[in-house]
């Protein structure tokens, strides 16, 4: 199993959506695999003959810590008082949007730009739950680069996957100094992760600070870390999020409901023991390892739910602000809806915790 490469790979399944919408019109045979030790046990065990409803949640990639209050949950027993034997899948070669938008699983980790493109294009996928509040992605470089600022990018090289987002962002925060994108040199990075490709061929990528940068932190390989949200409100938005389709929101509210209570007690469980959960996610997925899972634990479990008044609560603002971003850079083929993109009524009321 590989690592978690960051923002980049993720781009590159997510940013089609044209492709999405044709293979919505196929009919939706494969499935993702299975993450390693991510089902939940019955309650035979316990003497109890309740029969537990099979449920299927998809990540957006390999698991890492974003994903850690999933593995929690199952491992916790909290879907199991649900009444839930959740599977935890890898994403089929579509993508996780893909398949929860066909509803070939209920439930999957997505994006709000993802999620945004997809709406304005018909595919009606909805953001549940915000996993992270505040955006904890930016441009990453070896410290010897000198990148101090976006107007280091001009005359060096960033590596990608050549989503239009990419440059956008890029664009926006460089915009702000006087930069001039165009002296960037583009560079795809194909399946190289952020080490190898900075000492191949580029200068600095778009890195989840909480996975890659933690990281280099333990390689003893300083980083300059220019985090997007810093330079924009707009950028501040959600990343990664909790997400259904309207159809399954609809025919089965009390699923959703369910589904959410247990991994909101799955998160809270992350938050309150970050040593703990990230035995939880090492004891599920063996490849990964354990120094950078519980140095990644420790510095992103209270950035979980960071300021807002619960874990995965969403704001209108950040759905608005960015929808916004988006079609300022001409990102958007068509009107967006913000109000219908996302809900924060399937978490558990603050009341009845």
């Amino acid at each position: 199993m590989g690592t978690h490469k960051g923002i980049g790979k993720r781009m590159k399944w997510t940013a089609p959506l044209a492709a999405l919408l044709l293979a919505l019109t196929a009919c939706s045979g494969g499935s993702g695999g299975t993450a390693p030790a991510a089902t939940g046990n019955s309650n035979e065990a316990a003497g109890e003959t309740q029969k537990l409803r099979e449920v299927s949640v998809v990540l957006d990639w390999t698991p890492n810590t974003n994903h850690t209050g999933l593995y929690a949950a199952v491992d916790q027993g909290f879907y199991e008082q649900e009444g839930l034997n959740v599977t935890i899948l890898q994403p089929g070669a579509g993508g996780a949007d893909q398949m929860v938008a066909s509803g070939e699983v209920p439930f999957g980790v997505s994006y709000q730009e993802s999620i945004t493109q997809a709406r304005v294009q018909g595919v009606p996928l909805v953001s549940l739950a915000a996993v992270i509040q505040h955006n904890t992605s930016g441009f990453a470089a070896p410290a010897d680069r000198k990148i101090k600022t976006p107007k280091d990018f001009e005359g060096k090289r960033y590596g990608g996957w050549g989503s239009p987002v990419e440059e956008a962002v890029m664009k926006s925060i460089m915009d702000q100094e006087g930069a001039d994108v165009s002296k960037v040199e583009n560079i795809n990075m194909g399946d190289a992760d952020f080490f190898t490709a900075v000492k191949r061929d580029i200068d600095f990528a778009w890195i989840f600070y909480a996975w890659t940068g933690i990281e280099a932190e333990l390689r003893g390989e300083p980083i300059d870390m220019l985090y997007v949200k810093d330079y924009s409100d707009s950028l501040d938005y959600y990343t990664p999020v909790i997400a259904t389709n309207e159809k399954q929101i609809a025919d089965d509210p009390e699923l959703v409901k369910s589904f959410m209570k247990a991994t909101s007690e799955g998160y809270e469980y992350a938050i309150d023991h970050p040593a703990e959960a990230a035995e939880i996610l090492v004891k599920a997925v063996p490849d990964l390892d354990p120094k950078l899972v519980k140095a990644s634990q420790e510095w992103l479990s209270p950035k979980y739910q960071d300021d807002a008044d619960q874990w995965g609560m969403q704001k209108p603002e950040v759905w608005k602000n960015y929808g916004e971003w988006m079609g300022s850079q001409k990102l958007l083929e068509g009107e967006f809806d913000y109000t219908k993109a996302f809900t924060n009524d399937y978490l558990p009321a603050a009341d009845a915790k």
